[in-house]
């Protein structure tokens, strides 16, 4: 496939096109506040631990909630609930087709948020390697500026998205997409905030916060959705 200017200089930002191809996956310690978590009634994150698969939509969550030896798991479009040994206690087999109506409306449960809190972070954590997957059709509209259309095989918040990197260094600094599963009206920027490097050198978004999407782009000031803190970040 070819790649845009935009997507190697970013690409190049996070690590190099190597890197990437070779990682099989990722370990991330993430905390995680804000309204959408308030309004689906669910507990915060406070240093939970992932685990992701780099090259395909897996993904792991400890605690999920209010359990601390319950781990939510995405597998696809399917989500599971584990125990501290491994053994399945729940299981939701295409998961989003749930959240068309009913009670998702006002609250999730713990397989709703394995869905949710998954695929997102998935996406969020994997970006170097989704610039490179055939199956997206990435635009450069401009320099600096991408757009995504995601197919139905990869688990995502909206079909188009849109990802904004600074010019000079390549950074991410704001990811434009609709939440669907909450609301076809969820027009959210996600805007990173701060990078870090971990201890290996790689560099990462370690602060990102989300909020409502207002006219030509612009995130709005509030209310803050989510705010992401990401402690610890290593590709293996």
């Amino acid at each position: 496939m070819s790649i845009s200017q935009t997507a190697e200089k970013a690409i190049a930002a996070y690590g190099g096109q190597e890197l990437w191809r070779k990682a099989e996956r990722l370990q991330v310690e993430v905390s995680a506040r804000g309204l959408a978590f308030t309004l689906k009634r669910r507990p915060f994150f406070n240093r939970v631990k992932m685990a992701e698969s780099v090259h395909r939509p897996f993904s792991t969550l400890t605690p999920i909630g209010s359990d601390p030896s319950v781990t939510g798991v995405l597998d696809g479009h399917d989500v599971r609930l584990e125990d501290r040994n491994g053994k399945v206690i729940g299981e939701r087999k295409n998961a989003r087709a749930y959240f068309r109506i009913g009670r998702r409306l006002l609250w999730w449960d713990d397989l709703d948020m394995s869905y949710f809190a998954n695929y997102a972070s998935w996406n969020y954590f994997t970006l170097p390697a989704l610039l490179m997957r055939d199956e997206i059709s990435w635009t450069e509209l401009e320099p600096g500026m991408l757009e995504a259309v995601f197919p139905e095989s990869i688990p995502t918040h909206s079909r188009v998205q849109r990802f904004r990197f600074d010019r000079s260094s390549g950074l991410l600094t704001q990811h434009d997409y609709t939440a669907d599963i909450i609301s076809p009206l969820a027009r959210a920027s996600n805007v990173v905030l701060r990078h870090s490097r971990n201890t290996d050198g790689l560099l990462y978004p370690s602060e990102r916060r989300v909020t409502p999407r207002g006219p030509g782009g612009r995130p709005l000031g509030g209310p803050v959705l989510i705010h992401l803190d990401i402690h610890d970040f290593h590709l293996l």
